[in-house]
């Protein structure tokens, strides 16, 4: 796998589509959070009744959302790869376990950062830095960058391989159809080391209302 730099969504162009439409008809839709709560650094949080391999009980960390589309990141899902095989300059960094994540089925050639520090750390392309915010401290970094530039500025970071997108009103239509909640999520989230059922199950159950119920459901439908 080549490391380019990390992807980022031109504007007003739509983020190359994922395959997550797939549900069970016999869930019925919960009142949760909708298209109008998606905003980086929410997380979109599969529900029971979406089974698309790629999406069932899945989290997704929402880096971008405009009116062209959406874009994010599979949260939980490593994969066997070690960073240090790849990106080995990025491997002290990176938080355990030190392997690349399955980020979504996009671009799955593509190496993808986060990175989590303080947000006197925070600074963009135009003034050299290699992080770019996102929400909360999380930030995405430029892996053509010098890693000694974050030194004592990184907590840590997760290096992902690929990325979940939905073109211009696909996700609003999967969320009507209720195969997603959006929820805010946190820097803890995006290097939680818990794997994606039970990432699922810790996201749900700090929720309230009928949502929080789902907390005790199988994070991924196909396993029933």
């Amino acid at each position: 796998m080549t490391p380019p730099s990390s992807p980022e969504p031109e504007p007003g162009r739509p983020a190359r589509p994922a395959t997550g439409r797939r549900r069970r008809d016999a869930v019925p839709a919960l009142s949760t959070g909708g298209l109008d709560d998606v905003r980086p650094g929410s997380l979109l949080v599969a529900m029971p009744g979406l089974t698309d391999p790629n999406f069932a009980g899945a989290v997704v960390y929402v880096l971008d959302h405009n009116e062209g589309g959406t874009l994010g990141v599979v949260l939980g899902r490593p994969s066997q790869v070690d960073i240090r095989d790849v990106l080995p300059v990025w491997c002290d960094l990176a938080v355990d376990p030190g392997v690349f994540h399955v980020g979504g089925p996009c671009e799955t050639d593509t190496a993808l950062c986060l990175a989590v520090c303080a947000a006197a750390a925070s600074g963009g392309p135009e003034d050299g830095c290699a992080l770019r915010p996102v929400a909360g401290g999380v930030h995405l970094v430029d892996l053509d960058a010098d890693p000694d530039e974050l030194t004592g500025r990184v907590q840590g970071l997760r290096v992902f391989a690929g990325y979940a997108g939905w073109s211009r009103g696909q996700l609003a239509g999967e969320i009507a159809e209720g195969a997603w909640a959006c929820v805010p999520g946190s820097a803890d989230d995006v290097l939680s080391e818990l794997a994606g059922p039970q990432l699922w199950r810790r996201v749900v159950g700090r929720q309230t209302g009928r949502l929080a119920v789902l907390s005790t459901a199988p994070a991924d439908p196909t396993a029933n």
